[in-house]
């Protein structure tokens, strides 16, 4: 039996919450951004949060506003989100109402999430392998952060999000691994105007059934005694055995799917009516009259909580609005890294090539961090990445801390989201930079708003590393650049070292670095087995070396005397694009300086801009289509931050406007710059 303080602590909730969606319908022009209410909802929503505990994570989406007023949010913090105000504590009034983010001891842990359906499972579902990782951990200092506990994961659903592809990912890797999360579908047989029998071929349950290992059951979500029932006892198998279990609660849809999106747009007459017949309201003021409560007990309730909500939403329509100073802050945290330390070049080191300096900052990286992982396609102990740029270090670190995933770039993408959450420090590849796409998802609308959306309280501690760049025949699909289409992303950091020696010192910055970071590492200069690259070989730097993020490097000055003549340029540039430049360089001996970004961003504006002046004359030097690219955009910066100073407009010089590269070696050498059409190009711009 339930207690009758459980169910009239929950029906004083489910009254609060048709108050405040009372108040809302009311008040729209006040209440003028978008949201939802959890009107129907209100069962399944209190009795999950009720059996929750502080060392838990909850994934919840845009309707869950009971469970968070089940949780111990108060009406007026969740109205700060809705009205958009500059106290709202999930957000600062920049995220959708119920859209929290929360990390404090006294209730489960909230990461931040977007609003796009069903992107939370894959972030979720990182949640809980990272609390498994830790669980299984040899390392006794990692299981130490669990304090004892086990926490459980609640993914929260809506039925419609179950079609998603990322759904099943995440379904995929729960079942393999055995984590300990909840997906909790809640069912109302609508995902905006489309009803289930249109969208759907089967129930969350049927579909669930085809994960080995998923248990499933069906409940209705709209009944509370059933719905506490369950979740006290899912979350207490959960917490014990360790196992991935899903619930399909039926819940009836009682309010419009958003205040923009009226019910009465597309749900007729008779579709509302049957659904308010399983109002969990009247069904539980029923039940406590049946155990003995009181009429004027409830009445006083419902008169309290009115009064109460109303009170609660004056307070936060008078909340002052966020200053307008605040509108860029959080967009990333603070790097501990700031300055160049460590040998570049030790006196007694050996040269290395680039893909053995990725090899031996990893192993280091984790050797000094035990909470570093590392995983992908192909990176195990079987094979080290198809590019061998992690071959050995299962062997040295177990298979446990090295491992191989399936085919699923948003999985390897999205999972960090969770595995950051718990204060594990992911290293990720992509195995070609064709093939990231399927994560654009996850690294948009989950990763690089995270810090933003959540005030800086998740920020994505992250490093996705990815194979990029043509040579020698990879054909379409292995040889892309993507940089450009990254950048357009704010809120992560692009990485793209030319050299061994900065591809072991911008990994370590990277790594330590609290925000998410892309590392472009190209292919073509891993061995240097290109022509013309061998200098990307260096002398391996010390294990303490590092390199801050966006500070360029000027590998090749131009003369004193040709630079005051102003017979110069400077090539501004980065990966392939180095050599390049350098083997066009001896057609003009002395007279032209390159600069290397290594950082796309954050830029180097400052060295750029102040070496374009001296020289007067220009060029950015990319190996991706030159239209619409970054190095156009560059281009355009430089003329706008230098224009005075330009003996020449900027030139920019990048691949043929074609939309892949061609397996023919000769169709790719036609497509790609080279050393001839750079000097043609210097050529141009000094005699301009």
């Amino acid at each position: 039996m339930i207690s009758s303080d459980v169910l009239l602590r929950a029906y004083r909730l489910m009254r609060t919450a048709n108050s405040m969606a009372e108040i809302y319908e009311r008040n729209r022009q006040i209440c003028k951004y978008v949201h939802s209410v959890s009107r129907g909802h209100e069962a399944i929503q209190l009795a999950t949060s009720f059996n929750l505990l502080p060392c838990d994570y909850v994934s919840p989406y845009y309707r869950d506003e009971s469970l968070l007023l089940g949780l111990g949010f108060t009406p007026y913090q969740l109205m700060l989100q809705l009205l958009a105000k500059a106290d709202d504590i999930f957000s600062g009034g920049r995220e959708y109402y119920s859209h929290p983010s929360y990390k404090g001891a006294d209730k489960p842990t909230i990461i931040h999430q977007s609003s796009a359906t069903g992107m939370q499972a894959i972030p979720a579902t990182g949640i809980a392998q990272g609390i498994a990782y830790l669980e299984r951990n040899p390392d006794t200092s990692l299981k130490q952060r669990l304090q004892g506990q086990s926490p459980v994961v609640i993914c929260s659903l809506g039925d419609a999000s179950i079609t998603e592809g990322e759904v099943s990912e995440a379904f995929q890797f729960a079942v393999l691994k055995k984590l300990p999360i909840i997906y909790l579908i809640q069912d109302n047989n609508w995902g905006i105007s489309v009803s289930a029998d249109e969208a759907r071929a089967m129930g969350a349950c049927e579909y669930a059934a085809g994960f080995p290992g998923m248990e499933c059951i069906k409940i209705d979500g709209s009944d509370f005694e059933e719905s506490y029932e369950v979740m006290q006892r899912i979350i207490d198998l959960v917490r014990r055995y360790r196992c991935p279990f899903l619930i399909q609660a039926k819940v009836p849809l009682l309010g419009h799917h958003t205040s923009g999106v009226r019910m009465e747009f597309y749900r007729d007459k008779k579709d509302i009516e049957k659904h308010s017949e399983d109002d969990p309201v009247p069904k539980l003021r029923k039940r406590l009259l049946e155990i003995g409560i009181e009429e004027e007990e409830l009445i006083e309730i419902e008169k309290n909580t009115a009064a109460y909500a109303n009170e609660q939403f004056a307070k936060a329509v008078n909340a002052p609005e966020p200053d307008i100073a605040d509108a860029d802050k959080f967009i990333f945290v603070p790097t501990p890294v700031t300055q160049e330390s460590g040998e570049r070049n030790p006196a007694t080191g050996e040269k290395v090539i680039m893909v053995g300096a990725a090899l031996f900052a990893i192993r280091e990286i984790m050797e000094d961090f035990p909470e570093a992982v590392l995983y992908g396609q192909d990176v195990g102990r079987r094979m080290g990445g198809v590019f061998r740029e992690t071959a050995t270090l299962a062997e040295q670190f177990g298979d446990h801390r090295v491992f191989n995933t399936a085919i699923q770039e948003a999985y390897i993408i999205g999972s960090t989201v969770g595995m950051s959450a718990v204060g594990l420090k992911p290293i990720v590849e992509i195995q070609f930079a064709d093939y990231v796409y399927p994560g654009f998802n996850q690294l948009v609308t989950e990763i690089s708003k995270s810090c933003y959306l959540s005030c800086g309280k998740f920020p994505v501690q992250t490093l996705i590393r990815i194979p990029i760049g043509a040579y020698n025949g990879g054909g379409p699909y292995h040889s892309g650049s993507i940089e450009t289409t990254l950048l357009s992303i704010k809120g992560i950091k692009i990485v793209y070292p030319s050299n061994a020696a900065d591809m072991k010192g911008l990994m370590k910055a990277a790594f330590l670095d609290p925000n998410p970071v892309v590392m472009l590492e190209h292919k073509g200069l891993y061995w240097s087995k290109v022509a013309g690259t061998e200098d990307a070989k260096m002398i391996e730097p010390s294990r303490d070396y590092i390199v801050p993020l966006g500070k360029a490097n000027i590998i090749l000055y131009a003369d004193d005397e040709k630079l005051k003549a102003g017979e110069t340029c400077c090539i501004i540039t980065y990966g392939m694009g180095i050599y390049w430049a350098k083997a066009a360089s001896k057609n003009f001996p002395g007279r032209i300086e390159i600069i290397d970004l290594r950082t796309l961003f954050p830029l180097d504006e400052e060295l750029v801009f102040d070496r374009v002046r001296k020289h007067g004359k220009c060029m950015v030097l990319t190996e991706e289509q030159q239209n619409n690219s970054f190095a156009e955009a560059l281009g355009f910066r430089i003329s706008s931050a230098c224009f005075s100073y330009l003996d020449a407009p900027v030139a920019v010089l990048g691949a043929l406007n074609a939309p892949a590269i061609p397996l023919n070696m000769t169709l790719e050498k036609t497509i790609l710059p080279n050393a001839e059409k750079v000097s043609q190009k210097i050529n141009q711009l000094i005699c301009y």
